[in-house]
C-alpha cells in the first residue's frame, strides 16, 4: 500500500491513483513489489531537521529515503521537500510537476537498489529515471 501525507504544506496535486499504479509498474519492471511506501511531503526546514535527527547531514536535500527492505517487496518512508522540488525545477528549467514526479520516482529507485553516490551511480540513476518518466506518458 502507498501513502500520501504532507506536514506543514500543502498536499502537492498528484493524481494518488495514477501515481501509485506508475509506481507499481515501475517496481515491477524491475522485479519487485510494492509493500508499505509512505510519501511525505514536507517544507525544507523539516527536511534539515529529518536529515540532522536520522542521518547527521546538515544540508537541505529534495528527498531522504528510508528503506526497510524485505526480500523481493519494497518498504519504505519518502521524505521529499516540495521546497527543494519548486527551486530545482527552477533552476535546471524544468516543469514543477515534471521534477516532482522525478522525485517521486528517485525514491522507489533507491529502494529497487539503484544507488547514486559512487562512481557512475549518478548517470545509471538518471536514466532510471528518464525510463520510469517514459513509462507514466
Amino acid at each position: 500500500m502507498i501513502t500520501y501525507n504532507s506536514d506543514g504544506v500543502k498536499m502537492p496535486a498528484i493524481r494518488k491513483r495514477d501515481t501509485t499504479a506508475w509506481i507499481k509498474s515501475v517496481t515491477e519492471s524491475y522485479g519487485r513489489k510494492v509493500g508499505e511506501i509512505g510519501y511525505m511531503f514536507v517544507n525544507d526546514e523539516k527536511i534539515l531537521e529529518i536529515n540532522k535527527e536520522y542521518l547527521g547531514h546538515d544540508y537541505y536535500t529534495d528527498i531522504i529515503t528510508f528503506d526497510y527492505d524485505d526480500g523481493s517487496r519494497i518498504n519504505g518512508d519518502i521524505v521529499i521537500s516540495l521546497d527543494t522540488v519548486r527551486s530545482n525545477a527552477l533552476l535546471f528549467g524544468k516543469d514543477y510537476d515534471d521534477e516532482l514526479h522525478r522525485v517521486i520516482i528517485h525514491g522507489i529507485l533507491h529502494l529497487c537498489g539503484i544507488d547514486d553516490k559512487g562512481p557512475g551511480e549518478r548517470e545509471i540513476m538518471e536514466a532510471a529515471e528518464n525510463k520510469a518518466l517514459q513509462m507514466r506518458k
